[in-house]
């Protein structure tokens, strides 16, 4: 049985969590936040000192990228993240936990060691795998590839709306820094560079609110998972 695949690509902030959330409740299929996987990486990392010796110390980061113990708990309130037995479904959406990912996603040999992670949600009936190369890398014959994007003010003013839902004091001007610079590393990167995928369907949401992009991408999957 094939099992169907649809990706959302996008730099930070332009809204794949939230859709690809929608996209797999819609049609009933698995999710993968790769984004969170690698939030997961960093913060483990750094919980461990290494994330300022990833150049010295990669067999020991290999290892524990291959052994992270992880969970995704499914809620009535969203998806809780566990990582070695804590509950770090907020933390590792902070700005910092952001910029933890961005370097460790940077080292071709970390990111090997998820791949096979990544590949292991892609099961019957479908999955929806949001994050940064996942048609054009980790899963390249999906049947729907979608790459969202949104200018870099409009991703700093949601980011800003979102962090402050959660009761943190940020400023729009270093959300906007962070966001930029990150956009900066990750399509620069030597391995798997943020990018969309040649057969893409790229949608700029700088205008549009979540409906009006869900409407766009609903309408584009059920096609090509039609074909």
């Amino acid at each position: 049985m094939t099992v169907q695949i649809i990706t959302i690509d996008g730099p930070s902030g332009s809204g794949k969590g939230t859709l690809a959330a929608k996209l797999a409740a819609h049609y009933q299929f698995h999710l993968l936040d790769s984004g969170a996987l690698y939030r997961l990486l960093g913060l483990s990392l750094h919980q461990h000192d290494l994330l300022d010796s990833l150049d010295t110390k990669l067999p020991e980061c290999v290892q524990i990228a291959t052994n992270l113990d992880i969970q995704f708990v499914s809620t009535e309130t969203g998806v809780q993240v566990w990582l070695d037995g804590e509950d770090v479904s907020q933390t590792i959406r902070t700005e910092r936990v952001g910029e933890f990912a961005s370097k460790v996603a940077a080292i071709p040999e970390l990111r090997m060691a998820m791949v096979s992670r990544q590949h292991a949600f892609a099961q019957a009936p479908g999955l929806v795998a949001d994050g940064r190369d996942m048609a054009t890398s980790i899963f390249p014959n999906a049947q729907a590839k979608i790459y969202l994007t949104a200018s870099a003010e409009s991703r700093a003013q949601r980011r800003v709306k979102q962090l402050q839902g959660m009761g943190l004091d940020v400023k729009i001007n270093d959300i906007l820094a962070n966001i930029i610079a990150r956009d900066k590393r990750d399509m620069e990167r030597t391995v798997a560079p943020l990018k969309p995928a040649d057969d893409a369907y790229v949608i700029d949401s700088s205008t549009l609110n979540i409906d009006e992009v869900f409407q766009l991408m609903t309408a584009y999957v059920d096609q090509q998972l039609a074909n």
